[in-house]
């Protein structure tokens, strides 16, 4: 049974760690980055994590619930990160294009913690206001409800699937990678063209892009058709939205938590 958390203003401790730091959630989870970073999945466990922190593995369950609500703490400290100083222009495309470059880049600058989040709903502050986001720049720029759901639906799906993607090919031990890398000219170059002709003619330009995210470009691709369904709507067919906000600051009026 999980144990309780101890409310926000009871939980700063009265006296620091042996090494001078006074524990907070915000500490905990850069922490847990780091050593996500360094040590991957396997090695962020309470035990650790205290030592690291220079207290007692307990003392973390003052904070979270267990490591799961650590977990998504993670995944909602990497969106505050990405959308951190991002201001909306009020021209639909891009803002989306920046918010989707943005939240990708987070990810994969933290492919361990990736691997656990994306996958996630948190719940938390700087998702909600990040989804509030999103649904705002599509309702400001006038789509119907039913649209603004269903290109939200596929924007963040996809941004998110590519960053999981990303993530896991970074995530590999630095020989894997240049080996995986390196196959799309040691072996697709090399392929006979007359049993692979499409692969033989395509073999130096698939050298050329395979070994970066097509997430742009799937961005891109996204974005034409949503505009594409804007222009081939008829007449009067969008339908007028209230002006929507796209503050970034949670709830509770904090500024979004940034790392």
């Amino acid at each position: 049974m999980p144990k309780p958390v101890v409310p926000e203003e009871k939980r700063r401790r009265r006296r620091p760690t042996r090494s001078g730091t006074v524990l907070s959630e915000e500490l905990i989870v850069r922490t847990a980055l780091r050593m996500l970073r360094e040590h991957g999945s396997a090695g962020l466990t309470a035990r650790r994590l205290g030592l690291a922190l220079d207290a007692d593995p307990s003392t973390l369950y003052r904070y979270f619930r267990g490591m799961d609500d650590l977990t998504l703490a993670i995944g909602d400290a990497l969106i505050g990160q990405a959308l951190e100083g991002w201001e909306p222009t009020g021209e639909w495309r891009r803002d989306l294009r920046d918010v989707g470059l943005r939240i990708h880049a987070a990810y994969v600058a933290h492919p361990q913690a990736a691997l656990l989040t994306t996958s996630r709903v948190t719940g938390r502050a700087n998702e909600l206001a990040a989804d509030e986001a999103v649904l705002g720049i599509l309702r400001t720029a006038a789509f119907p409800l039913p649209d603004t759901v269903r290109i939200y639906h596929a924007f963040i799906d996809q941004t998110l699937a590519f960053a999981a993607l990303d993530a896991a090919s970074l995530a590999l031990p630095s020989a894997a990678l240049d080996e995986d890398e390196a196959r799309w000219r040691s072996t697709y170059a090399r392929l006979p063209a007359d049993r692979y002709p499409r692969i033989a003619e395509a073999a130096p330009l698939l050298a050329q892009h395979m070994i970066t995210s097509a997430y742009p470009t799937a961005l891109e691709m996204l974005l034409d058709s949503v505009e594409r369904q804007v222009d081939n709507a008829p007449q009067g067919a969008r339908g007028t939205a209230r002006p929507a906000t796209t503050d970034l600051r949670p709830p509770d009026g904090r500024s979004s938590q940034g790392l």
